[in-house]
């Protein structure tokens, strides 16, 4: 991606809840897709979805139709001295999403007027800025010494600390160390991805009086203050990621000042909370997904997305909710419609980069994942959050490793097509030409474990890595579809361990809605729904379900601020009231705004079950030998 600053904008006076105006920036369009599905008297909705590596946005109708997407690459910096280092610029993001909206509109000739609410999503990550002004105030180590920070010559501020961070090992040690009751509700350990941690890192790292200045944000709840102005903050964010337990929960006053005085994070009890969002009902306002934020966009956000000035704002959700919203009320071939409560039965996959695994529940269950999260999507409900932090990261890593990478890479292009579906069809070749059963027989004697990164659950060991057992000296090109062939079975391999244990903790998960890059892979969806032995919803639009989930919460937004005629949520009392009266009715906007997929039934052998099963049995020995040797080890060091 290319961008170029063209200069700051003048902004008033610094006051707290104003907004500073970002940078504007050229940007380079990574994707534009216009169907032409709209008549004139269709209300429209923009649904915008930031994830690790780019910023989208779609046009949808009300009756869910993706008329245009629109895609720009992000950028995240490295540090070639610190693997666990991985920093955004919230501007370059935002600049991202308007260009992204320009885009949609002027594909689709849509009115504005037309456009009746707007719904963001994004990753879990870290937004650091001045509490009073808005400004960025970067994060990455060292910076905060000497002359006042500065954008880089692009004018971006590495603000944000990415969810795939993990510079923050140590503070999540301390943490869990701590042993409080209130970790039970992250699953019992709080994931060094998560935001505490990472604020707890910066207060250990960066000055004092830096640190006193900072507001933090996860970045869905950033995106709709930059948005509208409003500093309200989603319950999805604070529950799943920032220790908040919505208060009545087993005594919880929400965020609970005798556990923050004790990790060592006072300054937040001091000051009321103010600097992750307040205290509900005192000086913070907490929304529950899709409900209005404020008085939708503000003058400036509205000129930047070329919408109109008070365009309904849902209250924002992390990326995998918005998958979740996205997928889970769509109709499931072979299965009868399902209520609210039956979406229990639903667990959501989101795919892409990373992995994660959603289901809801009308009671909290507790299992070796994160959560239960309160009021995470819906009031009164709890959700459980499965996740494999490589998956896609994963598949590309074993592929780009080999030594016949660039040898696969120059076929594909001599094809004409891409080196994924190159190496599907050099797999199912080799099936034909080895006179192979079923594809899975090819690598009986591969057992790839894919922790990589660490595991995030069921385990929640951040020391866990890959192992890889079967390798040969072999560095042709079939040796290397072997190896992306057995890193897939490794990836529904763990699904399948993630499900196994939220169902023995108390669910009852009968089926997986995909969604995410991930749905293209054709022999992983099949693998997925075999190992698993449940089907597996692909989703009508593999691109846009996130997307889609963002834009019913405009939608829910705009029909709420209707029913409310245009009063604001401006008090708890009033938030809470509307949210548990909205309810059932996000519930109709995501049946109504929802499209039948296509449904991957289990369909193995006999024969490719016994091994698929002998697999799982091998992938949890691996961990078990894994975890064996580290000790070993470690006693052998003194350790």
């Amino acid at each position: 991606m290319s961008a170029d600053d063209v200069g700051w904008q003048t902004r008033p006076a610094d006051t707290r809840g104003q907004l500073w105006l970002a940078p504007f920036y050229q940007l380079q369009r990574a994707d534009c897709i216009w169907n032409g599905n709209m008549t004139a008297d269709t209300s429209y909705y923009i649904g915008v979805d930031v994830g690790t590596g780019s910023a989208r946005a779609a046009l949808v109708s009300s009756q869910g139709d993706i008329v245009a997407e629109s895609t720009y690459n992000t950028t995240t910096w490295r540090d070639d001295n610190d693997k666990d280092i991985f920093e955004q610029s919230s501007g370059q993001i935002w600049s991202c999403i308007s260009s992204a909206c320009q885009d949609v509109l002027r594909e689709s000739k849509i009115d504005p007027a037309l456009v009746k609410g707007i719904g963001f999503d994004a990753t879990c990550s870290l937004v650091a800025a001045d509490i009073d002004s808005g400004k960025p105030i970067t994060v990455t180590p060292n910076s905060w010494e000497g002359a006042p920070q500065a954008a880089n010559d692009k004018g971006e501020f590495r603000d944000i600390i990415l969810w795939a961070d993990h510079r923050a090992a140590k503070e999540a040690k301390l943490i869990n160390n701590t042993k409080s009751k209130w970790l039970k509700y992250v699953g019992g350990t709080v994931s060094l991805e998560m935001e505490v941690p990472k604020m707890l890192w910066l207060k250990n790292h960066m000055p004092a009086s830096t640190f006193s200045k900072c507001m933090f944000c996860d970045l869905p709840d950033w995106l709709t203050y930059r948005a509208t102005g409003d500093l309200s903050r989603s319950n999805c964010s604070l529950a799943c990621k920032c220790l908040y337990v919505p208060p009545g929960v087993e005594g919880s006053e929400g965020w609970n000042s005798a556990f923050f005085e004790e990790i060592g994070l006072g300054d937040f009890v001091k000051g009321d909370f103010a600097q992750v969002g307040g205290i509900p009902g005192k000086n913070g306002l907490i929304l529950t997904a899709g409900q209005p934020v404020g008085q939708g966009l503000s003058k400036q956000a509205a000129q930047e997305l070329g919408l109109k000035e008070g365009t309904a704002v849902g209250s924002a959700v992390i990326d995998a909710y918005a998958g979740w919203i996205g997928t889970v009320a769509a109709p499931m071939d072979g299965q009868p419609s399902v209520d609210l409560d039956g979406s229990r039965h639903r667990l959501a996959a989101i795919a892409g980069t990373s992995t994660c695994h959603i289901v809801q529940s009308p009671e909290p269950v507790f299992a070796p994942t994160w959560g239960p999260y309160k009021h995470a999507v819906f009031p009164g409900y709890w959700m459980n959050e499965g996740g494999q932090s490589s998956t896609g990261q994963l598949l590309d890593f074993m592929v780009d490793t080999h030594p016949a990478a660039e040898r696969l890479k120059q076929m594909a292009k001599e094809q004409g097509t891409n080196h994924f579906a190159l190496l599907t069809e050099i797999l199912e070749r080799m099936v034909k030409e080895k006179g192979a059963p079923f594809m899975s027989y090819l690598t009986r004697d591969m057992y790839l474990y894919p922790d990589l990164h660490g595991n995030r659950c069921p385990l929640a060991d951040n020391e866990m890595r890959g192992m890889l057992i079967g390798m040969q000296l072999d560095k042709t090109v079939g040796d290397l579809a072997l190896r992306y062939y057995a890193t897939g079975e490794a990836i529904a391999l763990q699904t399948r361990q993630i499900i196994d244990e939220l169902n023995r903790c108390g669910h009852d998960i009968k089926s997986i809605f995909m969604s995410g890059g991930l749905v293209k892979n054709r022999f992983l969806m099949s693998l997925i729904a075999d190992i698993c032995n449940m089907p597996v919803q692909l989703p009508y639009s593999h691109s846009a379900s996130v997307v889609l989930g963002s834009a019913m919460l405009g939608c829910a937004a705009a029909e709420e601020v209707s029913r409310l005629q245009n009063s604001r949520l401006d008090n708890q009392e009033a938030a809470e009231k509307s949210s548990f009266g909205m309810k059932d009715r996000l519930w109709d906007v995501m049946i109504r705004m929802s499209r039948p997929g296509t449904t991957v039934k289990p369909s193995a052998s006999e024969q490719e079950l016994k091994l698929l099963q002998v697999k799982y049995d091998i992938f949890r020995e691996c961990i078990d030998i894994q975890r064996r040797w580290r000790a070993k080890v470690r006693d052998a060091l003194g350790e």
